[in-house]
């Protein structure tokens, strides 16, 4: 597991988010994995189990709490990672490791049995929430994510736009994967991530006059569908 990170979310205006972004390129530098615009495409696929374990615990605001998800990039199958994020007090921190097209689809389809001897100790560790607490793959959920990134203090800022939801389909690698709006069009998700503090720069151009301080989940936000 990764040492542990500050993590800040908020809900800014579409507006804010042009006059942040503006801002930002002239201090940070964009994140040499985006495309040529900028940005790059995200689906993830959450776990949850039938009462909505992970939901309400992140609803409540449990000091720990641990989110599993599949992650892919631009909806291609190259890089599959399974990955876990955990809220230990006040503190992120983010496991993972790669699985395969095949790996994903046998836990899609609860075939589990292989998971309890595997090399990878996260792939044991989702057995045993598995098995457990019969957590299951729940929701695919798409974003357009733009990052920036600063070496002092190890500072992440990304904005997420047009985060969708597949509701209750979870066959991520479908390219016509029906999805549904989440967020108002006029509203970004902002991110900021950073390890030890963040630096006085970073900051300033932070203090926005109208930005909503609720923690804004994608997860969250994708299970008002159901």
């Amino acid at each position: 597991m990764s040492l542990g990170r500050q993590e800040l979310k908020h809900a800014i205006s579409l507006a804010e988010y042009q006059v942040l972004r503006k801002k930002l390129a002239h201090f940070m530098r964009i994140d040499p994995h985006a495309a040529s615009d900028g940005k790059y495409m995200i689906r993830s696929t959450y776990f949850d189990n039938f009462d909505n374990k992970v939901l309400q615990e992140k609803k409540e605001g449990y000091l720990n709490r641990d989110k599993y998800r599949v992650r892919i990039y631009g909806k291609c199958d190259h890089v599959i990672n399974l990955e876990r994020k955990s809220k230990r007090n006040n503190l992120t921190f983010k496991s993972k490791c790669q699985i395969t097209r095949h790996e994903f689809e046998n836990i899609r389809k609860s075939e589990i049995a292989w998971m309890v001897e595997d090399d990878r100790p996260l792939i044991r560790d989702l057995f045993f929430e598995m098995y457990h607490y019969q957590l299951r793959p729940r929701t695919v959920v798409d974003y357009i994510r733009e990052p920036y990134i600063y070496p002092f203090g190890n500072v992440r800022i990304t904005f997420d736009l047009k985060v969708q939801t597949s509701m209750h389909n979870t066959n991520m690698f479908a390219r016509d994967l029906p999805m549904v709006d989440v967020l108002n069009p006029d509203i970004v998700i902002l991110e900021v991530k950073y390890d030890e503090y963040l630096p006085d720069v970073i900051k300033h151009l932070l203090q926005l006059s109208d930005t909503r301080q609720e923690a804004y989940s994608k997860y969250q936000l994708s299970r008002m569908y159901g």
